[in-house]
């Protein structure tokens, strides 16, 4: 018995902060911060204490709690009912339109840079033609081959990994040799710049809490966590505290390499060609790193084209689902092809936003903050099932539990939670141009609004069609 709970639990403290560090790694999101100047370092602050801390701790009370298939819908559907353990499912799937869209944005500038021609990724048409081309290939190579196995953890170390310690090496480099410019965009430092007073700033607040979204699936290495109850949140904090000095010393890096005003959001190679400039090294340098993060980002999209559909595929075989879509049908790969294609044509039909918009950097944060604004949903709900779950099973068996005894300091989690939440989603639509608030709120509402309407309209029926047709 003992062998075996030794080799269940074989996940030390060490290695539980890197695996949560690993969920959260991505430089899409420094241009982003780095805009934000010196203020960067309250928003960061605010994000985690507001944001990521309470959704990994409600997470790992949660995940442990119900620990059977579903995740976050299961959490939900347990406190506040089915309907909305559906609305959960479907929000975790549609967030995926904008988010997609707003990561394949990314490949445009780095083509552009691969090939020694920055102002191609400026171009909003060569943007949309990226995005359109590359993800339909994708897709069709998702219904072909099993790309999950082909591309496995190389997109990270690609995409991510590599990236981060070049941004870094190199903004360190170009640093210690200028110093700080007064002329870009993080400017002379001073106290009074740590407080946002530009209320434009704002509207990178989402982006920078987004920074943080999937933090939750650090509960699943729970139960193989040694001491558990202990080690859960002191890695919690760790990993964390290790995630705000990778993004604010990269972002800090690069908003003093570019000049105050012409920061490009989707364009990570930007500061790279600036350090070269500095640093007088060969633009080559720049073109392989575009080409290293294009082929990580082409690999990060494919795992994302089959990966959050599986949960539509569930709730389709459980009814909930209308059984003319034929979510529920998979191929010999687990892929349901009605799934994979109905999200590509939707997410395609987001892309022509860079069509009709001529502002690149306009429409990377419309889409980074309407995505924000779904996964903040899902936190809400989660939040709620915590309250719930606390007051309508006080007695349930919890191996993490937050707070020894009594409810008072879950309570205070959730509180924490839905206040920053609350703060996010007014700071991205009061700084926001009117345009760009308008579109946000729509969207957000059509796609809250259509799963609450096909749970009204879904029959009884529904559940043993989709049996019938799978016999």
């Amino acid at each position: 018995m003992e062998d075996g709970q030794k080799t269940s639990k074989n996940i030390t403290l060490g290695t539980f902060v890197g695996m949560t560090m690993a969920l959260c790694a991505t430089v899409r999101s420094i241009p982003s911060i780095a805009a934000t100047g010196w203020a960067q370092i309250t928003y960061m602050l605010f994000a985690v204490i507001f944001f990521a801390l309470p959704v990994a701790l409600i997470s790992g009370e949660l995940g442990t709690m119900l620990q059977g298939d579903g995740g976050p819908q299961l959490w939900v559907s347990s406190a506040l009912g089915n309907r909305w353990g559906f609305v959960t499912s479907w929000l975790l799937w549609v967030q995926m339109f904008p988010g997609m869209v707003m990561v394949a944005s990314t490949i445009g500038p780095l083509i552009g840079n691969t090939i020694g021609n920055a102002e191609l990724g400026t171009n909003h048409y060569f943007v949309l033609a990226c995005i359109l081309v590359c993800y339909w290939i994708i897709t069709i190579l998702n219904l072909k081959f099993d790309m999950a196995k082909i591309g496995g953890q190389l997109g990270v170390w690609l995409g991510v990994y590599i990236p981060i310690v070049i941004l870094m090496v190199m903004g360190a480099a170009a640093t210690f040799k200028t110093g700080i410019n007064p002329s870009s965009t993080l400017g002379a430092f001073s106290f009074d710049k740590l407080i946002p007073h530009d209320a434009q700033s704002l509207q990178y607040f989402a982006a920078i809490a987004f920074v943080f979204v999937g933090i939750e699936l650090s509960s699943v290495y729970i139960p193989r966590l040694h001491d558990a109850e202990k080690n859960y949140s002191k890695g919690i904090l760790i990993a964390l505290l290790g995630l705000i000095l990778m993004n604010i010393v990269n972002s800090i890096f690069v908003a003093n390499i570019v000049p105050s005003g012409h920061i490009e959001l989707s364009n990570i190679t930007q500061p790279i060609l600036l350090y070269c400039n500095v640093l007088h090294l060969p633009t080559w340098i720049a073109n392989v790193f575009s080409f290293l993060v294009v082929i990580g980002v082409l690999i990060q999209l494919s795992a994302w084209v089959t990966g959050p559909g599986q949960t539509m595929i569930q709730v389709a075989k459980a009814g909930q689902l209308p059984p003319k879509w034929h979510f529920y049908r998979q191929n010999k790969y687990g892929v349901s092809k009605n799934v994979v294609l109905t999200q590509t044509i939707c997410i395609s039909l987001f892309a022509l936003m860079y069509g009709f918009m001529d502002d690149v950097n306009g429409v990377f944060l419309t889409l980074t903050n309407t995505t924000t604004i779904l996964y903040a949903i899902v936190y809400v709900l989660i939040a709620l099932a915590l309250i719930k779950l606390r007051k309508s099973q006080p007695n349930a068996e919890r191996p993490y539990r937050i707070g020894k005894k009594g409810n008072g300091l879950a309570f205070t989690v959730a509180g924490a939670l839905l206040f920053g939440i609350a703060v996010v989603i007014f700071a991205t639509l009061f700084a926001s141009d009117i345009k760009q608030s308008i579109m946000i709120v729509i969207l957000t509402v059509i796609l809250v609004i259509v799963p609450i309407l096909i749970d009204k309209a879904k029959k009884d029926s529904w559940e043993q069609d989709v049996l019938d047709d799978l016999k």
